[in-house]
């Protein structure tokens, strides 16, 4: 019996824990016009704005980094910006289900993991992808260990090659960011995306469309940088 209690204590204090880290993102209410400051190095937010955690087609990818570790804040217009490209994509990508990744904190500041991310301009972007010719979400549901997966420089998952990177929708999808963007005041000011997938990218026909727009993608990037940009994409935003 004393057991069966400590054990239901423990449990109260843990179910406690993560209440209790959750809870300014449970009663956050996005109010006010943002103010960034600094660059997404070195930088700050003010009256950051909560992203959805989920849409129509779209979902944040990890609870654990949205409710307990509060990294899904950016600035108003980046906010606008991303529910609006996500409508566009109802229409140009019919069917697909996005992941939005890391965003930034609600001041700002450093977070884990992150060199950037800092002002609220910055955000991740899960890599869609294709198995036998159809959209597969098999691996979008690994939370924060999403970071970890390879893809081989044909876009391939490295211990799953029938599992694959979907350029087209991609490509699509950043066609449809920086409308959105342009719309909300903003500017794609830099996308960094693994320099050996880039290529691939820019073959498919919306792919062909974004490298007309001379959006700029990293051309050089430091090798464990490089690295870990092959299972998503990082899009910095710039006000206009």
């Amino acid at each position: 019996m004393q057991h069966k209690r400590k054990r239901r204590w423990v449990g109260m204090l843990f179910l406690a824990a993560i209440l209790s880290g959750s809870s300014p993102q449970w009663l956050h209410v996005n109010k006010s016009e943002s103010i960034a400051s600094g660059s997404p190095a070195n930088g700050h937010l003010e009256k950051g704005w909560l992203t959805p955690y989920r849409g129509k087609n779209f979902r944040y990818f990890s609870p654990i980094s949205y409710w307990l570790m509060g990294s899904g804040y950016t600035h108003s217009k980046v906010h606008r910006t991303l529910k609006e490209s996500y409508a566009v994509c109802e229409r140009t990508c019919p069917g697909a289900v996005f992941r939005l990744m890391e965003c930034s904190r609600k001041k700002g500041g450093k977070m884990l993991i992150h060199y950037t991310h800092r002002n609220g301009l910055s955000v991740d972007f899960m890599v869609p992808k294709t198995r036998k010719g159809r959209q597969t979400r098999r691996y979008d549901h690994i939370g924060v260990w999403h970071y970890l997966l390879e893809f081989d420089p044909e876009g391939r998952l490295s211990f799953d090659a029938a599992t694959s990177i979907d350029f087209e929708s991609m490509a699509r999808h950043l066609l449809a960011l920086d409308d959105a963007a342009r719309a909300n005041g903003l500017r794609i000011r830099k996308v960094i995306f693994k320099l050996n997938l880039k290529d691939d990218l820019f073959k498919t026909p919306s792919g062909r469309q974004l490298q007309r727009r001379n959006i700029y993608f990293a051309r050089q990037l430091p090798k464990r940088v490089d690295d870990v940009h092959d299972d998503h994409y990082h899009v910095d935003f710039e006000i206009r």
